[in-house]
């Protein structure tokens, strides 16, 4: 049997703040939202200005993340790369860049998800939220 680690309060708190510190240093106006290893929403943080879409987006890229166990651009590159065949996955809504996995000991988590301005912005907000917990 093997021992796992886990999402607590506190983490989700600290992973939030970092993200939320990145978002308004660089006047990025966003939603933020983390995830369980299942996909089910811990925290959501719509940002002042932030489009209402982005409360939509932002868990979809976490969920998507947290589901696949990696980020959720993987999803974007391969729809790009011709394969459209895999819009049909199940359970499968956020294929955008800025889902990023949270990863301890080659397991995942959870993920965090961010919507609001660039894909590869969002995931700079996704992996400095991420990083305040050490990993």
């Amino acid at each position: 049997m093997k021992s796992t680690h886990l999402l607590e309060l506190a983490d989700v708190k600290a992973i939030a703040a970092a993200a939320e510190a990145e978002a308004l240093k660089n006047k990025w106006a966003v939603t933020i939202a983390i995830v369980d290893a299942g996909g089910h929403l811990l925290w959501l943080q719509r940002l002042d200005g932030a489009a209402p879409v982005s409360a939509h987006i932002a868990p979809a890229k976490a969920h998507t993340s947290a589901l696949g166990q990696r980020e959720s651009r993987i999803y974007e590159e391969v729809i790009n790369g011709g394969r459209i065949s895999f819009l049909s996955a199940p359970d499968i809504r956020g294929m955008l860049e800025g889902g990023v996995p949270i990863m301890k000991d080659g397991t995942c988590l959870g993920a965090v998800g961010v919507s609001g301005v660039k894909s590869n912005e969002d995931a700079q907000i996704a992996r400095a939220g991420i990083a305040a917990i050490g990993l």
